[in-house]
């Protein structure tokens, strides 16, 4: 029998992840896949929590780039990540699982407010909790919340899904001499200035001690693989 070293884990999803091979919004194939996938956790017994970013749909600092104003872009890609988090939220059902969006914009007929006590309750009764609308502030990315949520709900872990195998000293993408990391901490993270997640997010998670492994959602497995134990990608400890 499959063992899980992880009890309470928050799976962080961008939302170029909901993308596929359509280039833009939601591939139905791509969030069936995800959903399968957070299913081979949920069936381990594991509590899931998780935070969907916008990026596939509209990102606010992109935005502002254009002249839009920062406050209004950042809202936008709020209501953007609350789109993805029902998408989800109808697919993971699909798959017999239970689930609540709580959304950090009130928005009753939608989806809960976030209030953190009813999401561990949640958790505890065996239902995915999936958060939207980031922290409901301009200005901080969805990774800053997700680490934010996920010392909120003591999560043990925190995975970051991407596109690519984990984290390198360079872009893969640009650089083909690009050397993969398989370990580091925090700390080296900041002072290489390595680009997994915002300063703001990183920062956070080292101060309160999170654990964070990277790693390709597209290989089928890799989520599980994580919660169990086995070395995944790249681990970012204190």
């Amino acid at each position: 029998m499959t063992t899980h070293k992880f009890e309470r884990i928050l799976l962080k999803l961008s939302g170029e992840a909901l993308v596929g091979d359509q280039g833009f919004g939601i591939s139905p194939d791509m969030i069936q896949y995800v959903a399968e996938e957070i299913r081979s956790v949920f069936d381990l017994g594991v509590q899931i929590a998780i935070v969907v970013g916008g990026g596939n749909i509209f990102r606010g600092i992109a935005a502002s780039s254009f002249g839009m104003d920062r406050v209004s872009a950042d809202r936008m890609g709020m209501l953007a990540t609350v789109i993805n988090s029902l998408a989800l939220q109808d697919a993971l059902e699909k798959r017999g699982m239970m689930t609540r969006v709580q959304t950090a914009i009130s928005m009753h007929e939608v989806a809960e407010p976030f209030i953190v006590r009813r999401a561990i309750r949640h958790l505890e009764k065996g239902r995915v909790v999936i958060f939207a609308a980031g922290t409901g502030n301009p200005y901080f990315t969805t990774d800053t919340a997700a680490v934010l949520r996920a010392q909120e709900i003591h999560a043990e872990i925190l995975l970051k899904a991407t596109k690519v195998d984990g984290l390198y000293d360079s872009d893969p993408l640009v650089n083909k001499d690009a050397k993969f990391i398989r370990e580091i901490s925090y700390m080296e993270v900041i002072e290489r200035q390595l680009h997994v997640m915002d300063m703001t997010a990183i920062s956070l998670a080292m101060d309160n001690h999170l654990p964070l492994a990277v790693f390709n959602l597209s290989n089928k497995g890799n989520i599980k693989k994580v919660v169990c134990g086995e070395v995944v990608g790249t681990q970012i400890n204190i």
